[in-house]
């Protein structure tokens, strides 16, 4: 099996980790140090909320590079840039400066990338298992992209089941509302023949008192919001699902799929599995031990 040929960020000292990767350590170094920087100004401030934000926002910055240690993944440096970018952008931009309310299309462009990611892990965990001698698990370039790509469309369906819960249960508004002009129901048929009857022109929502709503139109609660979510993330995993299959199919020749496709290190995986076979068998030599030396013990 293909072995990763580059030594990754934690196998190497700092100086040549950060000469070797010198992109990712610039975005992960001014990334890091905006989110410390920020979350001491909301200490300041007492701002727990977003202080909290900021603390998640580090703690999610640490994946990458504990996947990459702890289970032996090589995660491209554009994959691991994308990753730390959106994790700012979502949480720090997002949440902390309302980009999310404030900037137009700016949850429709991360819902887009959350698709492509997505879909980049549903495709590595089945090409590194479909790459495994040791896992009788055999998929054709179409069927691993078309997994990869339901993957993704299942994270997008949870994470709009989440946002759903919060809603409801705790009065949040994760799925944002959308002012609308155009109504098409059969909740006002007279008739009760399911016939649908369409109300255009909405110009104002008015409240029982007479008071204005003062949108402009009608208030859709989140379907909308949400349906372009899952959109926008279909596009995502579509774009990635074809990547994937070129990728598979060319048996990781194209350049520019590398760029976010995650590979096993398997030497490194090997020498991991032989430390821990070597420290059971210790470990149980020990057990082994203790137990005849309890045995003459009793004799005696």
């Amino acid at each position: 099996m293909p072995m990763a040929k580059r030594n990754k960020i934690h196998n190497t000292r700092f100086i040549d980790r950060a000469r070797e990767h010198k992109a990712l350590f610039a975005v992960y170094f001014l990334l890091r140090l905006s989110v410390v920087l920020i979350l001491i100004a909301q200490i300041l401030n007492n701002d727990w909320e977003n202080a909290f934000y900021c603390v998640l926002a580090l703690v999610l910055m640490l994946v990458p590079s504990f996947i990459e240690t702890n289970w032996h993944i090589d995660i491209p440096d554009t994959l691991e840039i994308i990753v730390l970018l959106f994790i700012y952008a979502a949480e720090i931009l997002g949440e902390l400066r309302a980009y999310y309310i404030n900037v137009p299309f700016w949850d429709t462009m991360l819902h887009t990338i959350t698709g492509f990611l997505a879909a980049a892990v549903g495709f590595s965990l089945c090409d590194i298992f479909n790459r495994n001698d040791n896992i009788k698990f055999s998929l054709s370039p179409f069927f691993l992209a078309f997994v990869a790509f339901c993957f993704s469309m299942t994270v997008a369906v949870c994470w709009e089941f989440f946002e759903f819960s919060g809603d409801q249960l705790f009065g949040a508004d994760m799925q944002k509302d959308t002012i609308i002009h155009t109504i098409h129901t059969v909740e006002l048929d007279p008739t009760l023949s399911n016939r649908v009857v369409t109300i255009d022109g909405i110009a104002e929502v008015y409240f029982q008192d007479g008071t204005s709503l003062g949108l402009g139109g009608y208030l859709d609660i989140g379907l909308i919001d949400t349906m372009k979510d899952l959109f926008v993330n279909f596009i995502g995993a579509v774009v990635f699902s074809f990547i994937g299959f070129f990728y598979t199919k060319n048996r990781g020749e194209g350049r520019f799929a590398r760029l976010f496709i995650p590979t096993v290190k398997y030497k490194e995986a090997f020498e991991a599995k032989e430390r821990r076979q070597k420290k059971k068998a210790l470990r149980a030599k020990e057990i082994e031990e203790r137990k005849e030396r309890r045995e003459r013990e009793e004799k005696l």
